[in-house]
C-alpha cells in the first residue's frame, strides 16, 4: 500500500519527534558513560561531551580498592534477594487469599489494603523507625528486610491475578483431593508465572533503589547501602572536590543489576493463561 505525500510527510515528521525524543532521554545516560571514564578536570571542563580527552579507569579503581562500595554493593545485594524473593512467596499467598478464600472482614482486608496504597511512604517514615526501634531491630538485617517482605501493591497484582483465572481450573483439583495449599501451590501459582515475573521486577528495583527506609532502620556504616553511599557521594559527604567520574562510575554501576533484571524478564511480562481450560 502507497502512502500519499501528505501520509508519508506525516510519518517522517513523527519518526523525527521520536527519535528527538528518544536522545533527549538517551543523552544522560550516555553522558554518565562516558564520564566515569573521564579524569576529574576533564570531567569539570567538558562535562556533557561524550569523548573522553584521556580515557581512564581510575574512577572504578577508587570505587573498588580504596571505599567501602563493594561493601555497599553485597549489603545492598543481600537486602534486595531476600526481599524479592519474600514478596514473590507472600504477596502470592495474600493476594490468593483474597481472591479465593471467603471469611468474614474480607471485604475490610482489602479495603485497608487499597488504603495503604494511598498513603505516602514519607507519611510512614517516622512510625516505621519506631517500631523498628521499639523491636530491637535498628542497626540490622532484621530491620532493613523484615519490613519490606510484603507490599500491598504486590498484593493487590496478585489478587487481580488470581481472580482472573477460571475457577474451573482448581475443581478437578479439588475433586482429586487437594486442599487449598495445595491448589495454590501447584495448580494456581505455576500458571501466574506472569503476575510473578512483574512482581520480581518491582520487587528486585524497589528494594534495590530503596532509600527512605535504610535512612530510618540504619545508621551504621558497616550496613549502608548502595542507594545511602551514592547519595553520600552525591552531595559530597565523603569526598573533596566535584569527582564527578567517581559518581557517575558509582551511579553507573548501581544502575546495572535492574536493566539486566528487566531486559532478561520483560517478555514474560505480557505471557498469558489463555489455553489453561480446555473446553
Amino acid at each position: 500500500m502507497r502512502l500519499s505525500r501528505t501520509q508519508l510527510t506525516w510519518q517522517i515528521v513523527l519518526y523525527a519527534v521520536l527519535i528527538g525524543l528518544a536522545i533527549v532521554y538517551i543523552y544522560p545516560f550516555l553522558v554518565q558513560i562516558a564520564t566515569s571514564f573521564k579524569t576529574d578536570e576533564d570531567a569539570a571542563s567538558s562535562g556533557i561531551s561524550l569523548v573522553p580527552e584521556v580515557w581512564t579507569f581510575a574512577a572504578y579503581e577508587r570505587l573498588f580498592a580504596r571505599s567501602d562500595f563493594p561493601s555497599w554493593f553485597v549489603n545492598s545485594a543481600i537486602v534486595t534477594i531476600v526481599v524479592t524473593a519474600g514478596r514473590v512467596f507472600f504477596n502470592s499467598l495474600a493476594g490468593y487469599a483474597l481472591a479465593r478464600l471467603h471469611f468474614r472482614g474480607r471485604g475490610v482486608v482489602f479495603a485497608a489494603l487499597v488504603a495503604v496504597m494511598s498513603v505516602p511512604t514519607v507519611v510512614l517514615l517516622i512510625p516505621k523507625f519506631l517500631v523498628i526501634n521499639q523491636l530491637g531491630m535498628f542497626n540490622s538485617y532484621a530491620g532493613m528486610i523484615l519490613p519490606l517482605l510484603v507490599d500491598a501493591a504486590g498484593v493487590f497484582i496478585m489478587k487481580n491475578f488470581f481472580e482472573s483465572i477460571p475457577v474451573s481450573v482448581e475443581e478437578q483439583a479439588r475433586i482429586d483431593g487437594a486442599g487449598t495449599f495445595r491448589l495454590f501451590w501447584s495448580v494456581v501459582l505455576p500458571m501466574a508465572t506472569p503476575a510473578l515475573v512483574t512482581i520480581v521486577i518491582l520487587s528486585f528495583q524497589g528494594s534495590w533503589n530503596e532509600l527512605s527506609h535504610f535512612i530510618v532502620s540504619t545508621n551504621d556504616p558497616a550496613l549502608t547501602t548502595l542507594t545511602k553511599g551514592v547519595a553520600s557521594l552525591a552531595s559530597g559527604q565523603l569526598s573533596q572536590g566535584t569527582q564527578y567520574p567517581l559518581k557517575l562510575a558509582a551511579a553507573l554501576i548501581m544502575t546495572i543489576p535492574v536493566a539486566v533484571m528487566f531486559f532478561v524478564f520483560q517478555r514474560r511480562i505480557m505471557n498469558s493463561t489463555e489455553g489453561a481450560v480446555k473446553e
